[in-house]
Parts: C-alpha cells; structure tokens; sequence
C-alpha cells in the first residue's frame, strides 16, 4: 500500500531514497536553454580584454559605462525617508495616488477617459508583471479568439508571459531586414487578416528589440485597418520619455487609438524612464465602455492578482509617485530623461560618424533612425561571432545592441570592430 511504501522510504538513508529512481515530477527535468541575454553577461564577465563591450543587457549607462541613478529618485527617497512612513502592505491593486499618476502619464491629464472614470489602473510589477496580469485578463474574460498576435520580431519575453497564460502566439510582419525599417506594407496586409476579435500587441514607442517605430501618419493608418478588423489592442509603453526625451511624443500612439474609439488595454513600466529597475515599478491600464464596467473590471483584476502576489511592492510607487506629483522632481526627472534619451541618439551619431571614418561603405542611416535604447543594426549572426571573438564585443546573435552600453570613450573601438567585420 502507499502507507507501506512511505513507511519503507522513511526508514531508508537519504541517500538511497535519492538513488531509487522513485520521483514525484511527471517528467524527468531537463537542462533548460539559458537565457540568450543572461547568456551574453556571462560570457562578458570572463572575458579579461580590458576594451570588452556588453552590448547585451537593456539597462542605461552613462557615459563612463556605470549604472545611473538619477537625481531626482534620490530626492524623493529622501523626501520619503523623511516622512518616517510605515511598512504596512499596499491594496490589492497598489498605491492608489501612483495608479492615478501613472495613468495620466500615459493618457494625459485631461483625457476624457480619466474624467468620465471609465478606466481602471492598478498598479503592477514592473512591465513584465504588468503584462502578466493582462495575459491573465484575457485568459479569462477575452470573449474573442485566444490569438495573441505579435510584431515580428517583438520582446523575447512576451511569447512565454502570453503562452503560459494560455493564450495561443500569432504574428504580423513589422520588421524589413533588407531596409532595416518599417514592413509598413507587410504589417497592413497581415493586420488586414487577422481575424475579428483577436488581440494584437503593439509597441507604444521604441519598439524592442528592432528600434523601428511607425511614424504618425503610418499610426493613423494602423488604428484605422484595426478598428475596422474590431480587434482588441494591447499596448506594451516601457519606454515613454525614454525614447524621444519627450513624454507626449512617446505617448502619442497610445492617446490616438483612445480618440479613435479603441478601448485599449495598456502596461506600463517605470524601469527605463526613470532607472527604478530593481524596484519593479508598473502599472496596468483598462480602457472600458463605462465607469460601471470599469469597477467591475477592478473588482476582477483585484482576484486575479491577490492569488499571484497579494499586493504590490510600496516603495518603488511611492519614488515615481513622490517624482509625478511634486512640481520641481517632476520638472528635473523631464530634463533627466531627456538627457538619456538624447545620450543615446549622441552615440548613434557618433557610430555611424565611426564608421564613415573607418571607410565603410555601407548604409548605416537606420542606426540614426532607430529610436530608443536598441539598435538592429543588420549584422549577420556569423559578424556577430567575429565581433565577439576578434574583438570581444558581446552582443545578442540577432545583430540587437542596447546603445546605452555605447560611451564616448569606446564608440571608436565599436566602429572599428563593425567595420572590420563587415568589409
């Protein structure tokens, strides 16, 4: 009997139970992939060349290669600390002040879905726990097809957040490799046959890992073609400010679709734009019909997430509520941002410059015309190799650069790298 046979184990030595073959799991566990960027920094990290690049890892830098707090985040913990505030948990849907403040970031103050009510914000963990909660959501309340269909290429993540939530994984053409653009052609004809209902991601700006975004007029046209398909769109925005250094510019797609009737889902993120990576700080955003049918929606986001993690962390939402909603933080973290994002349109500058001066003859105008913290810059996964062995410059096998690892002092030794490898 099972009693028997548990008793038979408990009088063994551990090290005979172990050695048994006897195991709880349905299968036997197998080695999993590493993680291809993780990858990278570890490769990176035993590297001893003193010029070694790691351009693989999606985190700013400033211009002497070193992680960036900025200023205004160390005002606001000191504002915090002052106040000598208690540990005690957060609602379910996080810190009511910051869900507001996050949302009007993205929607703008005035927008007419905030003054009617018919939205409701809670607060998440970070991007990836926001988009999350959202793949949950429409597990279970989406009454359309289960299709999720994503640019390609898009964030190596969002494949596993929508499949593990049991959501199925389509695509639509958004990439060109051959102009290093925008498929706008190729995007509108895939659009065009997704069937109606289906979910669609998009990119809200800086799309990772490509860097290519629509410009407004090709927006227009998309919001149009996916009004007319009645699909539901969710926004992924991790960079808003980030991108351009403009807070409404990078929001401007996302407060289109809302004018244009689009009830839009929307996960933010406050890594980027305000460097609070470690202290996971996001927000997700449900546009409804009404504010009755938001309170519902609340109501069920609520019992989604006490499951998962109960509540959210505090002291993150309180740094980007403190810098939101206090006129002089909020007026620097606008300059600081601004200065990041215009650093990395300096670097990509500053490597085609390189290249130029290297002799190269190639077309590197799509490393200017990219926006945000990636660059696909084109090479080839075997110069992608060369790069990493003849020069020890450490990239992702798809030719993606994060430009935040690119500094005035080695964006020379880059080019020259590039250059080499491409002749």
């Amino acid at each position: 009997s099972f009693r028997n046979i548990m008793e038979l184990l408990l009088s063994l030595p551990l090290a005979v139970v172990l050695d048994s073959g006897l195991s709880f799991w349905i299968k036997m566990f197998v080695m999993g992939p590493p993680d291809p960027i993780l990858g990278v920094t570890e490769a990176f990290k035993k590297d001893t060349n003193p010029k070694k690049m790691n351009l693989g890892v999606g985190a700013y830098r400033d211009d002497q290669g070193k992680p960036f707090v900025l200023s205004c985040v160390r005002k606001a913990e000191a504002l915090i600390a002052a106040k000598q505030l208690d540990k005690e948990y957060l609602p379910i849907g996080g810190l009511g002040e910051f869900s507001k403040a996050c949302a009007q970031l993205a929607l703008g103050s005035d927008n007419e879905v905030l003054k009617t009510g018919r939205s409701i914000t809670v607060q998440t963990i970070s991007g990836t726990g926001s988009l999350r909660i959202g793949a949950n959501f429409l597990s279970r309340f989406h009454g359309g097809p289960r299709d999720v269909y994503l640019p390609k290429p898009s964030w190596g993540n969002h494949t596993p957040i929508f499949r593990d939530a049991g959501m199925q994984l389509k695509a639509y053409r958004y990439y060109d490799p051959s102009t290093c653009g925008f498929d706008f052609k190729g995007a509108l004809e895939d659009i065009s046959k997704i069937p109606e209902q289906s979910v669609i991601l998009l990119h809200a700006c800086a799309h990772n890992p490509t860097g290519v975004d629509p410009k407004p007029e090709q927006w227009k046209e998309i919001a149009e073609l996916v009004k007319n398909r009645n699909l539901l769109v969710f926004f992924d925005m991790a960079y808003q400010g980030f991108a351009s250094g403009d807070i409404d510019r990078d929001a401007w797609a996302v407060r289109h679709f809302i004018e244009q009737g689009h009830n839009i889902v929307l996960s933010q993120s406050f890594a980027k734009n305000m460097g609070l990576y470690g202290e996971r700080v996001g927000g997700f955003t449900v546009v409804c019909k009404d504010a009755d049918e938001a309170k519902r929606v609340e109501s069920q986001l609520k019992i989604l997430i006490r499951p998962i993690y109960s509540n959210p962390p505090m002291n993150g939402a309180r740094i980007a509520t403190t810098i939101l909603n206090t006129p002089e933080l909020r007026a620097l973290w606008l300059e600081e941002v601004h200065g990041m994002a215009n650093r990395i349109i300096k670097m990509r500058e500053q490597l085609v410059d390189g290249l130029k001066k290297e002799g190269s003859t190639h077309n590197w105008q799509h490393v200017i015309d990219q926006i945000g913290m990636f660059c696909f810059t084109g090479l080839k996964p075997e110069q992608v190799e060369r790069l990493t062995k003849e020069f020890s410059v450490y990239m992702t096998k798809d030719g993606r650069i994060s430009m935040a690892g690119v500094s005035s002092g080695n964006v020379a030794y880059l080019a020259h790298g590039i250059h080499a490898v491409t002749k």
